[in-house]
């Protein structure tokens, strides 16, 4: 059995004592920032190396939103825009996340984590607003919907966030704890509607947002109360990492703080600093994926296929004729 962690790496290579620990923990995959992408083929030659390490085809994601969060720039990936600035409608939308997945894959990258599945509203932090697709449940659920759609077709896992929803929190999760004062019919009739909509999707990440409704003490990726929610209440039984366990939203040691999360209910701790001996502590608290989270992490790689075929070219002129038209 895999270990119930995905982690990061601190550069553009993998170091001899990151190779010791990947090898010996045997991740359930790895992420990837702009510290560790120079070019085209040092971050193809790094996943190949990540998943020769580890003895299989591990899952290797980034976050690829667009805009202000874009791991791969130019020349690897077009200067996508922010969610809320995205022309051209639902077909757009597909599109974009289609051909976003082809640059993914050359590169060796097969999960993406978006789409946002957030709802804009007067509450929601400067941080999150421009990544949102739009201020309606339902308009969200669509176009989530089909970017989701988009990257399975490109043979990319999409990882829906933030679980069960950030957009009535009041604060920037990096920096401190957001909380939501809204009430659980408000809740229910607003951001709750995309996790519902979009609960059969293979993966999500879970928010470090406190919902008072339902746990006024303990963000949801600590909330035992919360995540059953997200499961029994909302319908989500995909795989369930956690978002950054290094954010400031969480309390506790980083280890504590993914011991925590896997014991309230979340499936896989996310560590992203690459910071080793932070590794080490966090692959010591989780333990190995079992029961559940095994059965769901081997729905969600099952998820994971070859690309559909795809005229590039002619699906990037199609892009711009619908944004162009828009």
């Amino acid at each position: 059995m895999r270990r119930a962690v995905i982690l990061g790496l601190a550069g553009t290579s993998v170091l001899p004592d990151e190779a010791a620990l990947f090898g010996a923990a045997d991740p359930w995959g790895f992420i990837l920032f702009r510290r560790n992408i120079e070019d085209s083929a040092q971050l193809r030659a790094l996943t190949d190396r990540l998943r020769e390490i580890v003895g299989w085809d591990a899952p290797i994601f980034v976050d690829q939103e667009g805009g202000t969060v874009q791991r791969l720039r130019p020349p690897l990936a077009r200067d996508w825009p922010d969610a809320s600035a995205q022309t051209g409608g639902i077909a757009a939308v597909r599109l974009r996340h289609r051909l976003m997945a082809d640059e993914l894959r050359r590169h060796g990258v097969d999960g993406n984590c978006a789409p946002v599945i957030d709802v804009a509203g007067p509450e929601t932090h400067p941080f999150l607003q421009r990544r949102i697709w739009a201020g309606t449940p339902v308009a969200v659920s669509e176009t989530a919907r089909a970017a989701a759609e988009g990257m399975l077709a490109g043979g990319v896992l999409p990882v829906i966030k933030h679980l069960p929803g950030h957009g009535a929190a009041n604060a920037d999760s990096h920096v401190d704890l957001p909380r939501c004062h809204a009430s659980l019919a408000d809740l229910d009739a607003r951001d709750f509607v995309p996790v519902r909509a979009l609960a059969d999707l293979p993966l999500g990440m879970s928010a470090h947002v406190v919902y008072e409704a339902l746990d006024p003490d303990a963000p949801g990726t600590h909330s035992p109360v919360v995540l059953r929610h997200l499961r029994d209440v909302l319908g989500f039984d995909g795989l369930l990492l956690t978002d950054d366990l290094n954010m400031n939203a969480l309390g506790g040691t980083i280890p504590e703080r993914a011991a925590r999360a896997i014991a309230a209910g979340c499936d896989i701790a996310l560590h992203c600093s690459g910071d080793l001996a932070e590794m080490a502590g966090v692959v010591g608290a989780v333990g190995l994926l079992d029961g559940q989270a095994a059965k769901r992490a081997e729905r969600a790689l099952a998820a994971r296929h070859a690309p559909e075929p795809i005229d590039i070219a002619a699906a990037n002129a199609e892009f711009e004729r619908l944004t162009r038209t828009a």
